[in-house]
């Protein structure tokens, strides 16, 4: 009886808003495609192409409806880095909310972010600074392995290839305010995080998808120390819920992650 009350809870509350109806349509329409096929997706007044449906219909969620990168700002310029920025989606959403923002963003996959490049020319989005690198903690390159939609990462090992790389902490230097930095980088961001210790005084929000990977040790102390130690605050949660976790020591359907949290860290 509690998952039809959820489910009724749930649908009533995306009801309630153009976004969360919107959501409800793209389930319906994209959610059932097959997985990992390149598909052209119609959201709003966007018209994007996308390589995995399902994927999209997440990133929908968690960028318009649940308004994953909103932020509170009193720049009438404000400065946005988005870190892993994939297709662009995240782009859309600053871009409509933040209209004069100056944004950059960073995709480490050439093939992503020639996706990204497209969508953001068809859908006459401009005045983005898009730089096909991915953020490290050097400038000399980083092997990046491409899989699938939901598994390209520093550690995956199918199809590695060296991609080139821009060290953030010097980027984020240049600057002098940063309103908004987004950090999704599949795995990398305990080491970027760490080598930026010292360049985070003037960011102003900081959001961080953590990937804990099997096999690999889990740095989760390690990136809430460089928050804690910069003066944030911060918000934690997680979509990957699981029964009996200490039984169930794997998400069901991920072979490649134990632990995936998403933190919000903001300034007082």
């Amino acid at each position: 009886m509690w998952v039809f009350r959820f489910l009724f809870t749930e649908t009533a509350r995306l009801l309630r808003s153009a976004e969360g109806r919107r959501l409800l349509g793209l389930a319906l329409r994209y959610g059932s495609k097959p997985r990992n096929q390149p598909v052209d997706v119609s959201f709003g007044n966007y018209k994007f192409r996308v390589p995995d449906a399902l994927s999209f219909v997440w990133q929908f969620r968690e960028i318009f409806v649940d308004e994953f990168y909103r932020f509170d700002t009193t720049s009438l310029t404000p400065v946005i880095f988005d870190c892993g920025t994939n297709i662009g989606t995240s782009v859309v959403y600053f871009r409509q909310t933040y209209p004069n923002a100056r944004i950059v963003a960073f995709e480490a996959d050439e093939q992503i972010s020639a996706i990204l490049q497209n969508n953001l020319q068809q859908n006459q989005i401009t005045g983005i600074e898009v730089v096909t690198k991915a953020v490290w903690t050097n400038d000399e390159g980083i092997l990046f392995g491409s899989d699938q939609a939901d598994s390209a990462s520093i550690f995956s090992q199918t199809d590695q290839k060296l991609v080139p790389s821009v060290r953030l902490r010097d980027v984020l230097l240049r600057e002098t305010r940063i309103d908004m930095l987004k950090m999704d980088i599949e795995g990398a961001e305990t080491a970027v995080l760490t080598d930026c210790h010292d360049a985070l005084a003037h960011v102003q929000n900081l959001f961080v998808e953590f990937h804990a990977y099997l096999d690999h040790s889990q740095t989760l102390a390690e990136v809430m120390k460089v928050l804690e130690e910069s003066g944030f605050r911060y918000y934690i949660n997680t979509s990957q819920y699981r029964h009996a976790p200490l039984v169930n020591h794997r998400y069901k359907g991920n072979d490649s992650m134990d632990l995936q949290l998403n933190i919000f860290a903001y300034r007082n």
